[in-house]
């Protein structure tokens, strides 16, 4: 029986893609004089971001990630937009007696001030970031924390996410996972990695759980 819901946090409940694509042009143009094509640069979402630059060089990469970090604060609340629909389906899904946990791979002081600024903060009951477990996505070491935190086993979450990562974990803890398909990456080829299922809008997981639920 499913008893919560795991989210991703970027591309899944709120639409950043715009403002990591400014981010990372921003910090390729200004630091390095690159100009990196925005499908190389979407490739790179749900990695860590010493991963992407490390693509690029292998000097300096701590201090672009500082930068990338700084930058991104500065222009978070202008770029980053809602998702139709997510407040009050996550409200609905309370109020059905889920429990709702973010484990996202954002620092905790910029994943606190997205889900604020949509004003998603108060409704979940357990947010887990880089600083809350030693390993990250796609470990499965964030679920499983999360799942700890809710007081679920893994077979009773769905980890819902829009990258290849938020899949994997999922996996990795016996957990079903969600792809939403709005994701920026290939959805063909994140079908690879199995997602238990793919949707449109997370709405479809209270479709998708009562009828599980009536079976269980």
């Amino acid at each position: 029986m499913i008893k919560g819901f795991l989210f991703d946090l970027d591309g899944t409940l709120i639409n950043t893609n715009n403002l990591i694509l400014h981010t990372f042009k921003h910090i390729f143009k200004t630091h390095m004089e690159l100009e990196v094509e925005e499908s190389e640069i979407v490739k790179c979402f749900g990695e860590p971001l010493s991963a992407t630059f490390q693509k690029y060089t292998k000097d300096n990469v701590e201090f672009l990630v500082d930068e990338y970090k700084k930058y991104n604060v500065t222009v978070h609340d202008e770029l980053a937009e809602s998702y139709e629909g997510v407040r009050d389906t996550l409200i609905f899904m309370k109020e059905k007696g889920y429990k709702l946990a973010i484990v996202t791979s954002k620092r905790r002081v910029v994943a606190e001030r997205g889900l604020k600024l949509f004003d998603l903060y108060d409704i979940m009951d357990v947010i887990v970031t880089p600083e809350s477990t030693e390993k990250h996505k796609p470990h499965e070491e964030p679920v499983l924390y999360a799942c700890e935190q809710l007081g679920l086993n893994p077979k009773e979450v769905i980890m819902v996410g829009d990258s290849h990562n938020d899949i994997l974990s999922g996996n990795n803890a016996g957990a079903a996972t969600a792809l939403v398909d709005y994701t920026a990456l290939s959805v063909e080829s994140l079908k690879e990695h199995n997602p238990t299922y793919i949707i449109s809008h997370i709405s479809e997981l209270l479709d998708i759980t009562e009828k599980q639920n009536k079976v269980s």
